[in-house]
Parts: structure tokens; sequence; C-alpha cells
């Protein structure tokens, strides 16, 4: 049996994609019998009740009266290293480049070389601020300085090394849902709440950031309720909230769409919906459409970033060029029309989700990557995920 490790996991504890993937792996490493220690701000919201296995440190920053602005990143790579000691870690698994990574490159150096860090790059982190002049040689040290790093798309590793000029391998390893949690409800309860039954419900989940196109998802749904009586649900909140509902109050469209704010539960409401909307301008994976994948909901998206190595178009999906409301619109209409093609795209989502993205597989990958920075010897079994 390999040896069972002691893992410090740092990532932003808040909503967003990078945090529920790096609290759903903690988690399930957890249940392989690893010890998990998350050290953040705050209590990763999908972290749950108590775990076996799984600690939280909280990091408190510290408020001298001559810091102008509170020092974060030195606070957090301090307790890094206090966490590191004090658990005797084995290794730090960070998500997002800056500042996790560089804080870990300093908790490395005040435990010293026996301490192992791990970058996963989820996307912003390369696709906004790696953008920025003044940080590319910041973010550069801190993926050079990792034992090793991971990134969630082939589009994502492609990006990274064209703008930072990294020679650094980047291990591809693709973001996943627990399938024990994403799965096809039955919620004809939940549904009728928000739709008749001759009525298709297309959904949205953001953080309502511009990046995702909140007006694309409204003008979409303008051309498609005119052929297909429908429902819009939109899922979370953010910057562009009264940009939309100015938007959906200027086409008319106020009675036709609900507003579910931010929500835990996040596979029950995905299963009401018979359409995920991604028009997204970035997307480094798009793990909202691999959610809704799982739940058997096809996603109408943008070709952008890493959405095309998970979205299959025409058969677990349709992707048309950013900004094309047009063709998502005839796209969703299409799908939503015809029941036998809507049946076949449902099922090829399913057996794309368990096989291809199943929390078995993506586990065992990072386990393997675990054991090979630490120079250890391991087996790892590749699962069978059906």
């Amino acid at each position: 049996m390999a040896k069972r490790l002691k893992i410090g996991i740092t990532c932003y504890p808040t909503l967003g994609g990078s945090g529920v993937v790096a609290t759903e792996l903690g988690k399930l490493l957890a249940e392989k019998g690893h010890e998990i220690h998350f050290i953040t701000h705050s209590v990763p919201f999908r972290l749950g009740q108590f775990q076996k296995n799984i600690f939280y440190h909280e990091v408190e920053v510290n408020d001298y009266y001559v810091f102008r602005y509170p020092p974060y990143d030195l606070s957090l790579a301090s307790k890094m290293a206090q966490v590191a000691k004090m658990q005797k870690l084995d290794l730090l698994h960070v998500h997002y480049a800056v500042p996790h990574a560089v804080c870990a490159y300093l908790a490395k150096q005040m435990v010293g070389d026996e301490l192992r860090t791990v970058t996963t790059l989820h996307g912003t982190d390369i696709t906004v601020l790696a953008q920025d002049e003044s940080l590319k040689d910041l973010i550069r040290m801190g993926i050079n300085k990792s034992d090793a790093v991971t990134a969630v798309s082939n589009d994502l590793i492609k990006e990274t090394r064209e703008l930072l000029d990294i020679d650094k391998p980047i291990e591809l390893t693709y973001n996943f849902v627990d399938k024990r949690v994403y799965y096809p409800r039955e919620c004809s309860s939940l549904r009728s709440d928000f739709a008749s039954k001759d009525e298709k419900i297309l959904m949205h989940i953001s953080n309502f950031r511009p990046v995702k196109r909140l007006n694309d998802v409204v003008d979409i749904f303008a051309k498609v309720v005119k052929e297909v009586p429908s429902r819009l649900l939109l899922v979370g909140e953010g910057p562009d909230l009264p940009k939309v509902q100015m938007r959906i109050n200027q086409l008319g469209l106020q009675d036709r769409v609900h507003f579910l704010g931010k929500q835990d539960d996040v596979a029950q409401v995905i299963s009401i919906a018979d359409v995920m909307l991604l028009p997204s301008e970035k997307e480094s994976f798009g793990l909202v459409a691999l959610e809704a994948m799982a739940c058997g909901v096809p996603t109408i998206g943008s070709i952008a970033g890493g959405i095309p190595e998970l979205v299959t178009h025409g058969e677990t999906g349709f992707l048309s060029p950013i900004g094309d409301t047009d063709d998502m619109a005839y796209n969703a209409i299409k799908l939503l029309r015809s029941e036998g093609m809507y049946a076949k795209v449902r099922e090829a989502c399913l057996n794309r989700a368990r096989k291809q993205f199943c929390n078995d597989l993506i586990t065992a990958e990072y386990e393997r990557i675990y054991y090979k920075v630490l120079g250890i010897e391991a087996d790892i079994a590749v699962p069978v995920c059906e």
C-alpha cells in the first residue's frame, strides 16, 4: 500500500470553479486515507460538515497600522510554513499561480526543500493576470519554482507557454465531477415552480462577470422563446447583474426570467434544466458545462478556451463563435424541438462525463503526481469509470 500523504491545499475558498475543484479534490483524497489541511482565509464553501482526515487552518492578516494594505500574501506564506512544520506536511498543492504558488515558494524557503509544491493553473491567473507586464515575472517565478505544475486544459497550457515563455513541463489534469453528487435528479416538483409541462428551461450559472457575456445569454433566450415556449433561470450573482436586469426589461422578458441567486446544491438546480448556456469569451475549462453534462444537460456554448475540449460539437452539445447568438439560438431551438436528437445528446453527455471526467480517474492522476514529486514509488491503479 502506498504511503498516506499529508497535503496542504490552498485555494480561493469562495464561489468559483477553482475553489470547487480544490475542495472536492481534498475531500476525495481524504476518503482515500490522506490527511488534508486546507490553508485559506475562510472555510471553503463546498467543504461542508466535519469529515475525517480534513483540517482547516485560517489565515489571519496582520493589520499593523504602518501597513497601508493588509499583507495577505505574507500572512498566507507564513501560515503555510507554520502548518507544514507543525503537521509535518509532505507537500503543498496550491490552486492559482498568484499569489498561491509564490506564497508556497516562500513557505518552502522557510521550511526546507523536503516540502514539495504542486501548482494547478485554472485560468485567470494566466488569461488575465499574465497579460499585465508588471506581474509576468512574478507569475513565471511561481510556476518555475513549483516542483510540479498542472493545468485544467490543453488550451491553458498553450496560452501559458506563449504568454510566459515557459519550458517547464505542465501536465494536463482536467477538472472533474463527483459522480455520486452529479447525476440526473428527479426534480419534477421543483421544475413545476418555474415552468409548465410544455415549456423548456434554459439555464446559465456563473459569477456574472463581463467575460461570461450575460447579455448574450439573454439575447439567445430572446430568440429561442419566440420559437419554443421556455423560461430562463439565472443562477449566481456578480458585477453584471444590474446590466442583465436592464437588458431583460428592455426586451420585455421579465416574466419569463427567474433569478435564483447563489445556490449550494448546484446538481439539484441543474437537473431541472433542458439546456445550459455558456457563451463566454474566455473559459479555461468550463466546469459548469461539465456539471451540466454529468446531469444529462447539454451545453450551448462558445468556441472559447478549453470548452471545445469538454463539449464535443454535435455530440454532447453545440458550439458557435464567440458572440454569434444567432447560431447559438438556432442550435438550441434545433435541439429542443427534436426529442430524438435531445435523447441522443443527453445520453452522450452522461457517458462522456462518467468515463472521461470522473472523480476516481482525476484523483488517481493527482496522486500519481504527488508521489512523483516526492520520489516515492507507488503503484497507482488507473480506475475504469463507467
